[in-house]
């Protein structure tokens, strides 16, 4: 297995697990305490790595941004969560990603890319959309996750700037979620105030599983990004949108259609064309 086939298993794993933790997300009464917990348990799990660990020096201007970033998408995907169903919230933050992320990588980054690839990212984009855009959309839920893609976009190329400027993929990934958890979630429990309380004594089980499994999504993916491009990277992590629809259908319940089957196809299809790309 070569760098790329390695970058792209990892990226694959990095979305099943994604999904997993934004379903968790969903099923949270209090979305913003649910946020708060899954970041302050991530926060302590890295803790023992980060005093083990060189500091990420090279990278804190990276780091900095990216905190400001996802800050911001938390707020937006939180808010988009608490207006419409995963199963379309979901897609279409993640659909407008790749796309944008492919744009700033090759524009402000110099990234390559290749015809096959931008086939594959509008492929993917594409069927993440179809998967959730549909006549009922609710115009602020589509605004939030418009905005909750934009960000993710966003912290995507500044991440992977990041990881590629620190000694180590693992500095850096524990620094992330260390800064992440104790910022972030700090700030959102206090929001919260009593209600995060409340909340922690009966969601604190799934809070720490969603905690782990966040480490391991977003740590994989940047690692892959360290590995890797960023435009074929970035697209083929949305393949996360099949693990979170079948989720979405059997665990939450809700509805599927021929539109949504439609974009699932369109989804395999990129990701089978940029997996042969890498």
């Amino acid at each position: 297995m070569n760098t790329a086939q390695a970058a792209s298993l990892m990226i694959v794993v990095s979305g099943a697990a994604h999904a997993v933790v934004n379903a968790i997300l969903k099923s949270g009464r209090d979305k913003m305490s649910s946020r708060a917990l899954i970041d302050g348990f991530s926060a302590l799990l890295v803790l023992p790595a980060v005093l083990l660990l060189p500091p990420p020096h090279g990278a804190w201007i990276w780091l900095a941004g990216s905190w400001a970033t996802h800050l911001v998408y938390l707020i937006c995907l939180i808010k988009a969560f608490e207006r419409a169903d995963m199963t379309v919230a979901y897609p279409i933050a993640r659909g407008v990603a790749p796309v944008l992320a492919a744009a700033v990588s090759v524009a402000a980054l110099g990234e390559p890319i290749t015809w096959p690839v931008i086939l594959g990212i509008v492929l993917v984009s594409g069927g993440v959309m179809t998967v959730g855009l549909g006549r009922h959309v609710d115009r602020r839920a589509l605004g939030w996750a418009l905005a909750t893609g934009v960000c993710i976009a966003l912290y995507t190329v500044l991440d992977a700037k990041g990881v590629r400027a620190a000694p180590s993929a693992p500095s850096y990934i524990a620094w992330v979620y260390l800064t992440l958890g104790a910022g972030v979630g700090g700030l959102f429990a206090i929001w919260r105030g009593p209600a995060f309380l409340v909340a922690a004594r009966g969601e604190w089980r799934p809070g720490l599983i969603a905690g782990a499994l966040s480490i391991v999504t977003y740590g994989l993916a940047l690692w892959a990004y360290r590995l890797s491009e960023i435009p074929r990277l970035a697209a083929l992590r949305e393949t996360s949108i099949l693990f979170a629809l079948v989720i979405a259908v059997f665990v939450l319940k809700e509805r599927v259609t021929p539109q949504r089957i439609a974009g699932v196809l369109a989804i395999g299809a990129g990701a089978a064309v940029l997996l042969a790309a890498g």
